[in-house]
């Protein structure tokens, strides 16, 4: 089955650049009809939808993060980063990484946690 893991620094400091990757094995990120989302739950809150690359490498951002997110590919090494500019310490979450189709996401990594903290 298809597994992704997600990997970076646990700690960031405010106004920096948050840099995550999710690593996928079992399936290839260009396989037609999925997207590759990232997505995130601060402490005590909700899942929050941040962006995806679809199959095709066409990225969709949340509105309310658009300006902050960017979302890349590597197929060689069958990858996709997120990148979260300028965080704040409302940024601290839980992160994941999915795959997704119609709407549900089907397959999760297991999430890292990230502190945004001086």
């Amino acid at each position: 089955q298809v597994q992704l893991q997600e990997s970076g620094p646990g700690l960031v400091k405010p106004s920096q650049t948050l840099s995550l990757t999710c690593t996928v094995s079992n399936g290839s990120i260009t396989t037609h009809g999925y997207y590759w989302s990232w997505i995130r739950q601060p402490p005590g809150k909700g899942l929050e939808w941040m962006g995806a690359i679809i199959y095709l490498g066409s990225t969709y951002y949340s509105p309310s993060l658009k300006s902050r997110t960017s979302i890349s590919r590597d197929t060689s090494k069958n990858q996709f980063t997120l990148q979260l500019s300028s965080v704040t310490p409302e940024d601290t979450a839980v992160y994941y990484c999915a795959r997704s189709i119609s709407g549900y996401s089907d397959y999760w990594g297991q999430g890292t946690q990230v502190t945004v903290s001086s």
